[in-house]
């Protein structure tokens, strides 16, 4: 059985603004019901999900309402936000207490790079970390990665103890010099890591391709979603055991448990084929390569909805006019013009992206 794990920094929101949203707990128990129902039983939440409520979300309606022994449940050290010591075991207390749980079944250094793992090492997170796994706080230990496939190798040669690692993958970035999917699959499988896919639909923009991308996917198979393709990509590669899944609403939800689980299917080297032919397609130099994490808005001063603008940004440059009247209206809102310059944006920022220089090329672009 091919597992999709249900990640929790995208839940449905009752209200979004600017600077504050809501997730909707209606929606999101109905889907976590529905997930459970089919079969499934990985949740991923973080310390900063939708602005540190996604592990409350995750403690009152999983936590509280279904048997501890059903379900997994995964949350991460955020260890950019870390400053001393005290840091750590203060945060994994409070996870604990918003999650409403005992123990964590997966347990992740947030989001190791060069800098964070340099960070992890100084403050001793790998060392706490352990001692929790010791006390049965934590059943797997691993980490969540975002850099060079050489980073990646130096990390697990000096913490072989560490028994997963998840990998942003998709068919976008396989061949990606920037992310190096594939040559960070490649690291994980030589150190005999099982691996956790996260992004396998790239923050969406592999479910919503452009007209001539898609046609190619309905020659394939015209009753299948282009997020379909994508995810199947990613949980066919040996070594994944979980391919996770940020899902919004109960459509999405039913389209990915259609095609997983027992009636999974491996991607075909016919479909490889053509999902590398979109990705040629798609690799547009103009585009943002956002993926709507949102870490970015969490570390900005002024709360402005980076993502947002990126993606309308995307759109325009991929045709869509409507997107000139959108950004109008979302700029009236967040007044793009306060930003601070201070970058803390891009420090935060998984893709390396430099937003600072992107919000004034989009801002130009608009205006």
């Amino acid at each position: 059985m091919k597992n999709l794990g249900f990640g929790l920094m995208r839940l449905p929101l009752t209200k979004k603004t600017v600077r504050s949203e809501k997730i909707d707990k209606v929606q999101s128990a109905e889907m976590i019901k529905a997930y459970l129902d089919a079969g499934y039983n990985y949740f991923d939440t973080a310390y900063m999900y939708h602005g540190g409520k996604s592990e409350a979300a995750a403690g009152e309606l999983i936590c509280s309402v279904y048997d501890r022994s059903s379900f997994l449940l995964a949350s991460k050290m955020p260890v950019g936000m870390l400053i001393t010591k005290s840091d750590t075991s203060r945060i994994f207390r409070h996870q604990m207490k918003r999650c409403q749980t005992e123990y964590f079944d997966y347990y992740l250094l947030h989001c190791l790079n060069s800098k964070n793992f340099r960070r992890a090492e100084k403050l001793g997170v790998f060392d706490y970390l352990q001692k929790k796994k010791a006390e049965g706080k934590i059943k797997r230990l691993g980490f969540s990665f975002h850099d060079t496939a050489d980073v990646l190798d130096e990390i697990l040669t000096a913490h072989p103890e560490m028994e997963f690692v998840q990998l942003q993958i998709n068919y976008l970035d396989w061949l990606d010099a920037k992310v190096q999917s594939k040559l960070c699959y490649e690291v994980a499988r030589k150190h005999n890591k099982d691996i956790i896919v996260m992004e396998p639909v790239k923050g969406g923009q592999l479910a919503k391709l452009p007209d001539d991308a898609e046609k190619l996917l309905r020659e394939l198979d015209a009753n299948a979603s282009p997020a379909s393709f994508a995810i199947r990509f990613a949980a066919s590669l040996d070594g994944v055991i979980n391919v996770l899944s940020g899902m919004s609403d109960m459509t999405q939800l039913q389209d990915n448990i259609s095609y997983m689980g027992d009636s999974f299917v491996p991607v075909s080297e016919k479909e490889k084929e053509v999902l590398f032919r979109i990705a040629e397609m798609l690799s547009d130099a103009r585009l943002i390569p956002c993926t709507a994490c949102n870490y970015c808005t969490e570390a900005c001063p002024k709360k402005l909805p980076i993502a947002d603008a990126f993606a309308l940004y995307n759109r325009n440059i991929k045709g869509d006019r409507k997107t000139k009247k959108e950004y109008t209206a979302l700029d009236e809102t967040a007044h793009f013009s306060e930003c601070l310059d201070c970058k803390k944006c891009e420090s935060a920022c998984p893709q390396k992206i430099e937003i600072t220089k992107k919000l004034r090329m989009v801002k130009d672009r608009f205006d």
